[in-house]
């Protein structure tokens, strides 16, 4: 008997952002397709948030996908992205 051939699964990656300074008790969850931003303070939560968008609005000028990028670069377009 032969074998079915196995199916690739396409590939996938997901950001996870986790912020750690939140002292007011407000549970913060931004979820998206690509990205999740977890707690943080209602400032820190929002910078990350703006971060990752941004983040995304690159790699879509660039034409690529967040599967597809080389973590250095990655790395590269998150720190630009980074409100000062």
């Amino acid at each position: 008997m032969k074998k079915a051939p196995r199916r690739r699964k396409p590939k996938s990656a997901h950001l996870l952002g986790v912020g750690l300074d939140h002292a007011d008790g407000h549970k913060r969850l931004t979820r998206a397709e690509e990205f999740t931003i977890v707690g943080g303070s209602e400032e820190t939560h929002g910078r990350m948030t703006e971060t990752v968008i941004k983040t995304f609005e690159t790699l879509k000028t660039r034409g690529k996908h967040l599967h597809a990028v080389e973590p250095q670069e990655l790395a590269e377009i998150i720190h630009k992205s980074t409100p000062r």
